[in-house]
Protein backbone atom coordinates (compact mmCIF):
# COMPACT_ATOMS: atom_id res chain seq x y z
CA UNK A 1 0.00 0.00 0.00
CA UNK A 2 2.76 2.30 0.88
CA UNK A 3 4.11 3.79 -2.27
CA UNK A 4 7.75 4.80 -3.29
CA UNK A 5 8.12 8.96 -3.76
CA UNK A 6 8.01 10.54 -7.35
CA UNK A 7 10.92 13.38 -7.10
CA UNK A 8 9.92 16.11 -8.92
CA UNK A 9 12.79 18.05 -9.71
CA UNK A 10 12.29 21.40 -10.71
CA UNK A 11 14.00 23.15 -14.15
CA UNK A 12 16.42 26.04 -14.08
CA UNK A 13 14.70 29.31 -15.04
CA UNK A 14 16.32 30.97 -18.08
CA UNK A 15 15.01 33.95 -15.62
CA UNK A 16 16.92 33.55 -12.66
CA UNK A 17 20.06 35.99 -13.46
CA UNK A 18 17.76 38.43 -15.41
CA UNK A 19 15.50 38.52 -12.06
CA UNK A 20 18.70 38.30 -9.80
CA UNK A 21 20.15 41.48 -11.35
CA UNK A 22 16.96 43.98 -11.50
CA UNK A 23 16.47 42.37 -7.58
CA UNK A 24 19.76 42.91 -6.46
CA UNK A 25 19.78 39.43 -5.09
CA UNK A 26 21.68 35.82 -6.14
CA UNK A 27 20.89 33.77 -8.73
CA UNK A 28 20.37 30.98 -6.24
CA UNK A 29 17.63 33.22 -4.25
CA UNK A 30 16.11 34.49 -7.61
CA UNK A 31 15.95 30.54 -8.94
CA UNK A 32 14.12 29.41 -5.45
CA UNK A 33 11.73 32.70 -5.90
CA UNK A 34 10.60 31.71 -9.40
CA UNK A 35 9.83 28.27 -8.20
CA UNK A 36 7.38 29.77 -5.61
CA UNK A 37 5.68 31.58 -8.16
CA UNK A 38 7.48 34.80 -7.54
CA UNK A 39 9.40 36.78 -10.87
CA UNK A 40 8.31 40.00 -10.01
CA UNK A 41 11.89 42.10 -8.92
CA UNK A 42 9.40 43.65 -6.32
CA UNK A 43 7.62 41.62 -5.47
CA UNK A 44 10.94 39.42 -4.86
CA UNK A 45 12.29 42.40 -2.71
CA UNK A 46 9.30 42.62 -0.31
CA UNK A 47 9.15 38.81 0.01
CA UNK A 48 12.97 38.71 1.25
CA UNK A 49 12.75 41.70 3.40
CA UNK A 50 9.25 41.94 5.20
CA UNK A 51 8.57 44.71 7.39
CA UNK A 52 5.73 45.49 10.28
CA UNK A 53 5.59 48.94 8.08
CA UNK A 54 4.40 47.15 5.28
CA UNK A 55 1.33 45.64 6.90
CA UNK A 56 -2.23 46.34 5.86
CA UNK A 57 -4.73 48.84 7.16
CA UNK A 58 -6.77 46.97 9.30
CA UNK A 59 -9.76 49.61 8.42
CA UNK A 60 -9.74 47.47 5.03
CA UNK A 61 -11.36 44.99 7.21
CA UNK A 62 -15.41 44.79 6.64
CA UNK A 63 -17.15 45.75 9.63
CA UNK A 64 -14.04 47.12 11.40
CA UNK A 65 -15.38 50.60 11.86
CA UNK A 66 -18.58 48.91 13.17
CA UNK A 67 -16.49 46.86 15.51
CA UNK A 68 -14.41 49.87 16.59
CA UNK A 69 -17.43 51.67 17.96
CA UNK A 70 -18.32 48.31 19.92
CA UNK A 71 -15.13 47.77 21.53
CA UNK A 72 -14.37 51.46 22.11
CA UNK A 73 -17.52 52.35 23.94
CA UNK A 74 -17.02 49.33 26.30
CA UNK A 75 -13.52 50.39 27.07
CA UNK A 76 -14.28 53.91 27.84
CA UNK A 77 -17.05 52.92 30.08
CA UNK A 78 -14.89 50.10 31.44
CA UNK A 79 -17.78 47.33 30.37
CA UNK A 80 -17.14 43.72 31.33
CA UNK A 81 -15.55 41.80 27.91
CA UNK A 82 -15.15 38.09 27.25
CA UNK A 83 -13.40 36.74 24.58
CA UNK A 84 -14.66 33.46 22.97
CA UNK A 85 -11.99 31.34 22.00
CA UNK A 86 -11.34 28.01 20.55
CA UNK A 87 -9.66 25.38 22.28
CA UNK A 88 -7.02 24.63 19.39
CA UNK A 89 -3.10 26.49 19.19
CA UNK A 90 -4.76 29.68 17.03
CA UNK A 91 -7.65 30.05 19.08
CA UNK A 92 -5.79 29.87 22.13
CA UNK A 93 -3.55 31.83 21.03
CA UNK A 94 -5.67 34.38 19.60
CA UNK A 95 -7.70 34.89 23.06
CA UNK A 96 -5.08 35.23 25.02
CA UNK A 97 -3.98 38.31 22.62
CA UNK A 98 -7.17 40.09 23.53
CA UNK A 99 -7.30 38.80 27.14
CA UNK A 100 -4.27 40.35 27.40
CA UNK A 101 -4.42 43.61 25.45
CA UNK A 102 -7.30 44.51 27.35
CA UNK A 103 -6.25 43.74 30.64
CA UNK A 104 -3.33 46.09 30.16
CA UNK A 105 -5.84 48.80 29.33
CA UNK A 106 -7.24 48.23 32.75
CA UNK A 107 -10.88 46.87 31.22
CA UNK A 108 -12.55 43.80 33.25
CA UNK A 109 -11.95 40.63 30.59
CA UNK A 110 -12.38 37.23 30.57
CA UNK A 111 -12.72 34.40 28.41
CA UNK A 112 -14.58 31.36 27.89
CA UNK A 113 -12.55 28.12 25.63
CA UNK A 114 -15.11 25.48 24.71
CA UNK A 115 -14.06 22.14 25.51
CA UNK A 116 -13.25 19.91 22.35
CA UNK A 117 -15.35 16.81 23.61
CA UNK A 118 -18.17 18.04 25.43
CA UNK A 119 -19.13 21.09 23.46
CA UNK A 120 -17.24 20.71 20.08
CA UNK A 121 -16.59 23.74 17.63
CA UNK A 122 -17.77 27.32 18.04
CA UNK A 123 -20.14 29.22 19.97
CA UNK A 124 -23.14 27.09 21.89
CA UNK A 125 -26.14 27.92 23.56
CA UNK A 126 -25.16 27.55 27.21
CA UNK A 127 -22.24 28.28 26.88
CA UNK A 128 -23.25 31.91 25.60
CA UNK A 129 -26.17 31.90 28.56
CA UNK A 130 -23.23 31.08 31.08
CA UNK A 131 -21.39 33.98 30.07
CA UNK A 132 -24.61 36.33 30.05
CA UNK A 133 -25.16 35.33 33.65
CA UNK A 134 -21.60 36.46 34.92
CA UNK A 135 -22.51 40.22 33.49
CA UNK A 136 -20.78 39.87 30.23
CA UNK A 137 -21.83 43.43 28.26
CA UNK A 138 -19.67 42.57 25.26
CA UNK A 139 -18.28 39.21 23.36
CA UNK A 140 -15.77 39.39 21.11
CA UNK A 141 -15.43 36.33 19.49
CA UNK A 142 -11.72 35.18 18.14
CA UNK A 143 -10.91 31.97 15.78
CA UNK A 144 -15.30 31.14 15.54
CA UNK A 145 -18.19 32.83 14.79
CA UNK A 146 -19.22 33.16 11.25
CA UNK A 147 -21.74 30.27 11.04
CA UNK A 148 -23.18 31.16 14.38
CA UNK A 149 -26.18 33.47 13.71
CA UNK A 150 -28.24 31.32 16.14
CA UNK A 151 -25.65 31.71 19.11
CA UNK A 152 -25.12 35.66 17.94
CA UNK A 153 -28.88 35.82 17.89
CA UNK A 154 -29.65 34.29 21.48
CA UNK A 155 -26.04 36.57 23.14
CA UNK A 156 -28.24 39.55 22.05
CA UNK A 157 -31.27 38.57 22.93
CA UNK A 158 -29.56 38.45 26.51
CA UNK A 159 -28.60 42.05 26.47
CA UNK A 160 -24.78 41.37 24.81
CA UNK A 161 -23.10 43.32 22.22
CA UNK A 162 -21.43 40.76 20.00
CA UNK A 163 -18.25 41.26 17.61
CA UNK A 164 -16.68 37.92 15.58
CA UNK A 165 -12.97 37.79 14.83
CA UNK A 166 -12.92 34.51 12.42
CA UNK A 167 -10.67 33.57 9.14
CA UNK A 168 -13.28 30.30 8.47
CA UNK A 169 -15.34 29.75 5.17
CA UNK A 170 -18.04 31.85 4.97
CA UNK A 171 -21.14 29.57 5.29
CA UNK A 172 -23.65 29.74 2.61
CA UNK A 173 -26.83 31.80 3.36
CA UNK A 174 -24.50 34.34 5.49
CA UNK A 175 -25.89 37.41 7.03
CA UNK A 176 -24.01 39.42 9.49
CA UNK A 177 -26.18 40.29 12.58
CA UNK A 178 -23.03 42.41 14.69
CA UNK A 179 -19.95 43.38 13.21
CA UNK A 180 -17.82 40.26 11.86
CA UNK A 181 -14.30 40.66 10.78
CA UNK A 182 -13.59 38.07 8.40
CA UNK A 183 -11.15 38.62 5.33
CA UNK A 184 -13.29 35.72 3.40
CA UNK A 185 -16.43 37.48 3.47
CA UNK A 186 -16.93 38.36 0.38
CA UNK A 187 -17.54 41.59 0.57
CA UNK A 188 -14.14 42.40 2.25
CA UNK A 189 -11.84 44.84 0.70
CA UNK A 190 -8.77 43.67 3.02
CA UNK A 191 -6.18 41.92 0.05
CA UNK A 192 -4.57 39.03 1.76
CA UNK A 193 -7.08 36.49 2.99
CA UNK A 194 -5.31 33.71 4.34
CA UNK A 195 -4.66 35.70 8.08
CA UNK A 196 -5.15 32.84 11.02
CA UNK A 197 -7.33 33.61 13.87
CA UNK A 198 -4.60 35.02 15.79
CA UNK A 199 -3.62 37.06 12.90
CA UNK A 200 -7.30 38.47 12.58
CA UNK A 201 -7.36 39.17 16.64
CA UNK A 202 -3.87 41.08 16.12
CA UNK A 203 -5.47 43.37 13.33
CA UNK A 204 -8.59 44.05 15.85
CA UNK A 205 -5.69 45.41 18.43
CA UNK A 206 -3.94 47.10 16.66
CA UNK A 207 -7.49 48.76 15.28
CA UNK A 208 -8.47 49.54 18.76
CA UNK A 209 -4.99 51.12 19.73
CA UNK A 210 -5.61 53.61 17.18
CA UNK A 211 -9.01 54.67 18.05
CA UNK A 212 -8.41 54.34 21.76
CA UNK A 213 -5.08 56.93 20.68
CA UNK A 214 -7.84 59.20 18.98
CA UNK A 215 -9.84 59.87 22.16
CA UNK A 216 -6.95 60.59 23.96
CA UNK A 217 -7.19 57.21 25.98
CA UNK A 218 -3.63 57.18 26.45
CA UNK A 219 -2.78 60.77 28.13
CA UNK A 220 -3.84 58.84 31.30
CA UNK A 221 -1.11 56.32 30.63
CA UNK A 222 1.53 54.42 28.30
CA UNK A 223 0.34 52.74 25.41
CA UNK A 224 0.58 48.79 25.15
CA UNK A 225 3.77 47.82 22.73
CA UNK A 226 2.05 45.45 20.28
CA UNK A 227 5.12 44.18 19.20
CA UNK A 228 4.73 42.21 22.28
CA UNK A 229 2.16 40.21 21.15
CA UNK A 230 3.70 39.46 17.75
CA UNK A 231 5.03 35.80 19.29
CA UNK A 232 1.89 34.46 20.17
CA UNK A 233 0.55 35.38 16.86
CA UNK A 234 3.45 33.77 15.39
CA UNK A 235 2.43 30.30 17.34
CA UNK A 236 -0.99 30.26 16.34
CA UNK A 237 -0.56 31.41 12.86
CA UNK A 238 2.47 28.98 12.27
CA UNK A 239 0.47 25.96 14.20
CA UNK A 240 -2.69 26.68 12.42
CA UNK A 241 -0.92 25.65 8.80
CA UNK A 242 -1.77 28.71 6.77
CA UNK A 243 0.06 29.88 3.98
CA UNK A 244 3.45 31.81 5.35
CA UNK A 245 3.00 34.55 2.75
CA UNK A 246 2.08 38.34 2.32
CA UNK A 247 0.60 39.93 5.94
CA UNK A 248 1.15 36.09 7.46
CA UNK A 249 4.74 36.34 6.23
CA UNK A 250 5.38 39.65 7.67
CA UNK A 251 3.44 38.53 11.49
CA UNK A 252 5.66 35.63 11.71
CA UNK A 253 8.77 37.03 10.83
CA UNK A 254 8.97 39.82 13.37
CA UNK A 255 7.08 37.16 15.81
CA UNK A 256 9.99 34.80 15.75
CA UNK A 257 12.25 37.84 16.54
CA UNK A 258 9.91 38.88 19.62
CA UNK A 259 9.92 35.54 20.68
CA UNK A 260 13.47 34.94 21.55
CA UNK A 261 13.22 37.37 24.60
CA UNK A 262 9.59 37.27 24.70
CA UNK A 263 7.36 38.93 27.77
CA UNK A 264 4.74 35.95 28.42
CA UNK A 265 5.25 33.33 31.26
CA UNK A 266 4.06 30.88 29.60
CA UNK A 267 5.81 30.55 26.27
CA UNK A 268 8.71 31.01 28.39
CA UNK A 269 8.16 27.89 30.03
CA UNK A 270 6.66 26.34 26.94
CA UNK A 271 10.65 27.02 25.64
CA UNK A 272 12.16 25.58 28.70
CA UNK A 273 10.24 22.40 28.63
CA UNK A 274 10.60 21.87 25.07
CA UNK A 275 14.47 22.43 24.98
CA UNK A 276 14.54 25.48 23.20
CA UNK A 277 17.01 28.38 24.17
CA UNK A 278 18.77 31.23 22.35
CA UNK A 279 17.90 33.37 19.28
CA UNK A 280 17.56 30.41 16.58
CA UNK A 281 13.89 29.65 17.26
CA UNK A 282 12.05 28.39 13.80
CA UNK A 283 8.77 27.37 12.39
CA UNK A 284 9.53 24.00 12.85
CA UNK A 285 9.96 24.52 16.75
CA UNK A 286 6.51 26.47 16.80
CA UNK A 287 4.84 23.84 14.41
CA UNK A 288 6.20 20.93 15.84
CA UNK A 289 7.54 21.67 19.45
CA UNK A 290 5.61 24.35 21.23
CA UNK A 291 1.93 23.94 18.93
CA UNK A 292 1.63 20.07 20.24
CA UNK A 293 2.04 21.14 23.38
CA UNK A 294 -0.01 23.86 23.38
CA UNK A 295 -2.86 21.82 21.76
CA UNK A 296 -2.40 18.72 23.60
CA UNK A 297 -4.50 19.22 26.69
CA UNK A 298 -7.92 20.31 24.68
CA UNK A 299 -7.19 17.23 23.01
CA UNK A 300 -7.17 14.84 25.81
CA UNK A 301 -8.87 17.07 28.90
CA UNK A 302 -9.88 20.74 28.50
CA UNK A 303 -8.37 23.76 27.60
CA UNK A 304 -7.97 25.15 30.95
CA UNK A 305 -4.70 24.44 31.00
CA UNK A 306 -3.35 25.63 27.83
CA UNK A 307 -5.32 29.39 27.89
CA UNK A 308 -4.19 29.79 31.39
CA UNK A 309 -0.36 29.54 30.27
CA UNK A 310 -0.44 32.00 27.65
CA UNK A 311 -2.36 34.45 30.24
CA UNK A 312 -0.56 33.55 33.87
CA UNK A 313 1.41 36.69 35.15
CA UNK A 314 3.65 34.34 37.72
CA UNK A 315 6.36 32.81 35.90
CA UNK A 316 6.60 29.43 38.50
CA UNK A 317 2.74 28.85 37.83
CA UNK A 318 3.77 28.85 34.47
CA UNK A 319 6.43 26.54 34.42
CA UNK A 320 3.76 24.01 36.18
CA UNK A 321 0.99 24.74 33.58
CA UNK A 322 4.19 24.03 30.98
CA UNK A 323 4.70 20.50 32.51
CA UNK A 324 1.10 19.51 32.64
CA UNK A 325 0.75 20.15 29.01
CA UNK A 326 3.73 18.61 28.39
CA UNK A 327 2.53 15.49 30.10
CA UNK A 328 -0.91 16.06 28.30
CA UNK A 329 1.14 15.69 24.94
CA UNK A 330 2.91 12.94 25.66
CA UNK A 331 -0.20 10.72 26.56
CA UNK A 332 -1.73 12.02 23.31
CA UNK A 333 1.27 10.69 21.40
CA UNK A 334 1.04 7.28 23.72
CA UNK A 335 -2.92 7.07 22.44
CA UNK A 336 -1.62 8.18 18.79
CA UNK A 337 0.98 5.38 18.64
CA UNK A 338 -1.52 2.40 19.90
CA UNK A 339 -4.33 3.51 17.90
CA UNK A 340 -1.72 3.58 14.42
CA UNK A 341 -0.61 -0.08 15.10
CA UNK A 342 -4.28 -0.94 15.80
CA UNK A 343 -5.19 0.15 11.77
CA UNK A 344 -1.82 -1.11 11.08
CA UNK A 345 -3.07 -4.26 11.99
CA UNK A 346 -6.31 -4.01 10.54
CA UNK A 347 -4.50 -3.01 6.77
CA UNK A 348 -2.29 -6.18 7.39
CA UNK A 349 -5.02 -8.76 8.00
CA UNK A 350 -8.13 -7.04 5.73
CA UNK A 351 -5.88 -7.86 2.28
CA UNK A 352 -8.49 -5.80 0.33
CA UNK A 353 -7.60 -2.46 2.57
CA UNK A 354 -4.43 -2.21 0.99
CA UNK A 355 -5.68 -2.11 -2.79
CA UNK A 356 -8.37 0.52 -1.70
CA UNK A 357 -7.52 4.24 -2.97
CA UNK A 358 -9.65 6.06 0.22
CA UNK A 359 -9.05 4.14 3.96
CA UNK A 360 -12.14 3.98 6.03
CA UNK A 361 -11.23 2.65 9.93
CA UNK A 362 -13.66 2.96 13.04
CA UNK A 363 -13.76 1.04 16.51
CA UNK A 364 -15.29 1.60 20.05
CA UNK A 365 -13.31 3.20 22.33
CA UNK A 366 -10.80 5.37 20.30
CA UNK A 367 -9.91 8.82 21.61
CA UNK A 368 -12.33 11.47 20.03
CA UNK A 369 -9.20 14.00 20.36
CA UNK A 370 -6.72 12.79 18.45
CA UNK A 371 -8.92 11.34 15.30
CA UNK A 372 -7.60 14.31 12.98
CA UNK A 373 -3.98 13.49 13.57
CA UNK A 374 -4.36 9.87 13.27
CA UNK A 375 -6.06 10.54 9.98
CA UNK A 376 -2.90 13.55 9.09
CA UNK A 377 -0.24 10.40 10.09
CA UNK A 378 -1.91 7.87 7.96
CA UNK A 379 -2.32 10.28 4.48
CA UNK A 380 1.30 10.99 5.33
CA UNK A 381 2.36 7.58 5.03
CA UNK A 382 -0.34 6.14 2.45
CA UNK A 383 -1.20 9.14 0.56
CA UNK A 384 -4.89 8.44 0.31
CA UNK A 385 -7.72 10.13 1.76
CA UNK A 386 -8.49 8.51 5.23
CA UNK A 387 -11.21 8.85 7.41
CA UNK A 388 -10.95 7.80 11.32
CA UNK A 389 -14.14 7.11 13.17
CA UNK A 390 -14.87 6.40 17.10
CA UNK A 391 -18.12 4.65 17.70
CA UNK A 392 -20.18 4.37 20.48
CA UNK A 393 -24.07 4.22 21.39
CA UNK A 394 -24.77 3.87 18.00
CA UNK A 395 -23.33 7.03 16.64
CA UNK A 396 -19.83 7.75 15.13
CA UNK A 397 -17.96 10.54 15.20
CA UNK A 398 -14.69 11.33 12.37
CA UNK A 399 -12.40 13.14 11.38
CA UNK A 400 -10.58 12.77 7.74
CA UNK A 401 -7.63 14.18 5.62
CA UNK A 402 -6.91 14.00 2.09
CA UNK A 403 -4.46 14.35 -0.57
CA UNK A 404 -4.24 16.83 -3.35
CA UNK A 405 -6.92 16.01 -6.28
CA UNK A 406 -9.24 14.67 -3.91
CA UNK A 407 -11.68 17.31 -2.31
CA UNK A 408 -12.86 15.85 1.02
CA UNK A 409 -15.39 18.23 1.68
CA UNK A 410 -16.57 17.99 -1.57
CA UNK A 411 -16.79 14.81 -1.16
CA UNK A 412 -18.73 14.55 1.81
CA UNK A 413 -21.50 17.05 0.22
CA UNK A 414 -21.88 14.27 -2.32
CA UNK A 415 -22.59 11.83 0.55
CA UNK A 416 -24.38 14.47 2.84
CA UNK A 417 -27.27 11.89 2.81
CA UNK A 418 -25.22 9.39 5.45
CA UNK A 419 -24.36 11.77 7.41
CA UNK A 420 -26.00 13.77 10.88
CA UNK A 421 -23.85 16.65 10.28
CA UNK A 422 -19.95 17.91 8.78
CA UNK A 423 -17.87 20.22 7.96
CA UNK A 424 -14.17 21.69 7.11
CA UNK A 425 -12.46 22.07 3.39
CA UNK A 426 -10.74 20.52 0.83
CA UNK A 427 -8.01 18.63 2.75
CA UNK A 428 -9.99 18.02 6.48
CA UNK A 429 -13.38 17.41 7.28
CA UNK A 430 -14.99 16.27 10.60
CA UNK A 431 -18.34 14.67 10.91
CA UNK A 432 -20.78 12.72 12.52
CA UNK A 433 -23.19 9.75 11.53
CA UNK A 434 -25.26 7.05 12.34
CA UNK A 435 -22.93 3.73 12.97
CA UNK A 436 -25.15 1.76 11.24
CA UNK A 437 -23.69 3.74 8.15
CA UNK A 438 -19.83 3.35 8.19
CA UNK A 439 -20.07 0.58 5.59
CA UNK A 440 -22.07 2.24 3.53
CA UNK A 441 -19.71 5.51 3.85
CA UNK A 442 -16.44 3.43 3.40
CA UNK A 443 -18.22 1.50 0.46
CA UNK A 444 -19.69 5.11 -1.31
CA UNK A 445 -16.46 7.14 -0.48
CA UNK A 446 -14.36 3.92 -2.07
CA UNK A 447 -16.50 4.51 -5.00
CA UNK A 448 -15.85 8.13 -5.30
CA UNK A 449 -11.85 7.89 -5.14
CA UNK A 450 -12.05 4.99 -7.70
CA UNK A 451 -13.39 7.75 -9.83
CA UNK A 452 -11.74 10.32 -8.95
CA UNK A 453 -8.16 9.15 -8.21
CA UNK A 454 -6.08 7.48 -10.87
CA UNK A 455 -3.43 4.76 -9.34
CA UNK A 456 -0.83 8.12 -10.55
CA UNK A 457 -2.68 10.28 -7.94
CA UNK A 458 -2.00 7.76 -5.21
CA UNK A 459 2.15 7.80 -5.38
CA UNK A 460 3.35 11.04 -3.44
CA UNK A 461 5.53 13.35 -4.39
CA UNK A 462 8.69 16.05 -3.46
CA UNK A 463 8.99 19.31 -5.22
CA UNK A 464 12.59 19.39 -5.52
CA UNK A 465 14.15 22.86 -5.64
CA UNK A 466 17.11 21.18 -8.25
CA UNK A 467 20.68 18.98 -8.26
CA UNK A 468 23.00 20.72 -6.03
CA UNK A 469 26.71 19.30 -5.55
CA UNK A 470 28.05 18.87 -2.12
CA UNK A 471 30.98 20.72 -2.36
CA UNK A 472 28.71 23.74 -3.71
CA UNK A 473 27.11 24.18 -0.17
CA UNK A 474 29.20 26.22 2.49
CA UNK A 475 27.83 28.99 5.23
CA UNK A 476 27.54 31.76 2.44
CA UNK A 477 25.05 29.42 0.36
CA UNK A 478 22.85 28.52 3.45
CA UNK A 479 22.64 32.41 4.53
CA UNK A 480 20.96 32.91 1.36
CA UNK A 481 18.67 30.13 1.50
CA UNK A 482 18.04 31.81 5.49
CA UNK A 483 16.95 35.17 3.47
CA UNK A 484 13.93 32.78 2.66
CA UNK A 485 12.29 32.18 6.00
CA UNK A 486 10.30 31.87 7.95
CA UNK A 487 9.24 28.29 5.85
CA UNK A 488 6.29 27.08 6.07
CA UNK A 489 2.82 26.11 4.33
CA UNK A 490 3.31 28.03 1.27
CA UNK A 491 6.87 28.72 1.46
CA UNK A 492 8.40 25.33 1.98
CA UNK A 493 11.89 24.85 3.04
CA UNK A 494 14.38 24.21 -0.22
CA UNK A 495 15.08 20.84 -0.96
CA UNK A 496 17.99 19.65 -3.22
CA UNK A 497 19.18 16.29 -4.71
CA UNK A 498 22.32 15.14 -4.54
CA UNK A 499 23.44 12.26 -5.96
CA UNK A 500 25.81 9.16 -5.84
CA UNK A 501 27.15 9.95 -1.68
CA UNK A 502 28.78 7.65 -0.90
CA UNK A 503 27.86 6.58 2.95
CA UNK A 504 30.95 6.35 5.30
CA UNK A 505 29.00 5.87 8.65
CA UNK A 506 25.65 5.08 9.25
CA UNK A 507 23.89 4.58 13.02
CA UNK A 508 20.26 4.86 14.88
CA UNK A 509 19.84 7.95 17.15
CA UNK A 510 17.38 9.45 19.07
CA UNK A 511 14.07 7.89 18.89
CA UNK A 512 14.72 6.20 15.68
CA UNK A 513 16.51 8.73 13.78
CA UNK A 514 19.17 7.49 10.86
CA UNK A 515 22.67 9.67 11.79
CA UNK A 516 25.40 9.42 8.66
CA UNK A 517 28.30 10.73 7.58
CA UNK A 518 28.01 10.74 3.48
CA UNK A 519 30.91 12.10 1.09
CA UNK A 520 30.10 13.41 -2.52
CA UNK A 521 33.63 13.73 -4.59
CA UNK A 522 35.96 15.61 -1.62
CA UNK A 523 33.24 16.82 0.39
CA UNK A 524 32.08 15.34 3.38
CA UNK A 525 29.22 16.07 5.16
CA UNK A 526 27.04 15.32 8.11
CA UNK A 527 23.11 14.01 7.39
CA UNK A 528 20.06 13.76 9.91
CA UNK A 529 17.21 11.38 8.54
CA UNK A 530 14.28 11.44 10.92
CA UNK A 531 12.66 8.13 11.61
CA UNK A 532 14.25 6.49 9.17
CA UNK A 533 16.59 4.71 11.50
CA UNK A 534 14.91 1.25 9.93
CA UNK A 535 17.26 1.60 6.92
CA UNK A 536 20.13 1.21 8.79
CA UNK A 537 22.87 -0.13 8.13
CA UNK A 538 24.28 1.86 5.17
CA UNK A 539 27.55 2.35 5.70
CA UNK A 540 29.51 1.56 2.56
CA UNK A 541 26.48 2.35 0.44
CA UNK A 542 26.20 5.13 -2.78
CA UNK A 543 22.64 7.00 -2.46
CA UNK A 544 20.74 9.40 -4.01
CA UNK A 545 19.45 11.93 -1.78
CA UNK A 546 17.08 14.73 -1.23
CA UNK A 547 17.71 16.97 1.67
CA UNK A 548 17.67 20.56 2.68
CA UNK A 549 20.62 21.79 3.81
CA UNK A 550 20.85 23.34 7.33
CA UNK A 551 23.20 24.96 9.35
CA UNK A 552 23.86 22.99 12.88
CA UNK A 553 24.59 25.67 15.74
CA UNK A 554 26.32 23.71 18.94
CA UNK A 555 28.59 25.45 21.73
CA UNK A 556 29.33 28.21 19.45
CA UNK A 557 30.52 25.79 16.26
CA UNK A 558 28.28 26.03 12.88
CA UNK A 559 28.72 23.40 10.83
CA UNK A 560 27.00 21.95 7.98
CA UNK A 561 24.18 19.31 8.28
CA UNK A 562 21.42 17.44 5.61
CA UNK A 563 18.48 17.09 6.60
CA UNK A 564 17.26 14.33 4.81
CA UNK A 565 13.84 14.13 3.06
CA UNK A 566 14.11 11.17 0.77
CA UNK A 567 16.86 8.53 0.02
CA UNK A 568 17.52 5.61 -2.75
CA UNK A 569 20.24 3.52 -3.44
CA UNK A 570 21.71 4.31 -6.56
CA UNK A 571 21.52 1.68 -9.31
CA UNK A 572 25.22 1.71 -10.39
Amino acid sequence: MKAEKIWKVKPRSAHARTLAGEAGITPLQAQLLINRGISDPGQAVNFLHPRLSSMTDPMLLKDMDKALELVIGAVHHREKITIYGDYDADGLTAAALLVNFFSSLDVPVSYYIPHRLKEGYGLNGPAIKKIAATGTELLITVDCGSGAAREVSLAKSLGMKVVVTDHHQIPEGFHALCPVINPHRPDCPFPFKELAGAGVAFFLAVAVRAGLRRTGWFNRGPEPDLRGYLDMVALGTTADRVPLLGQNRILVKAGLQVMASTRWPGIKAMQETAGLGGPAISTDDLAYRLGPRLNAPGRMEGPEVGIEMLTVEDLSRARYLSGQADLANKRRQDVERGMIEQIEGMIRTEAAMGRQKSLVVAREGWHKGVLGIVASKLVEKYHRPVLVLNVGDGVAVGSGRSIGGFNLYGALHSLGHLFEKFGGHAHAAGFTLKAERVALLREELEGLAGRVLTDEDLVPGIDVDGEIFLEDLDLNTLNQLEALSPFGEGNPEPLFVARSLRVLESRVVGEGHLKMVVRQGRKTLEAIAFKMGDKHPLQGKVLHMVFSPEINRWQGQERIQLKIADLRESEA
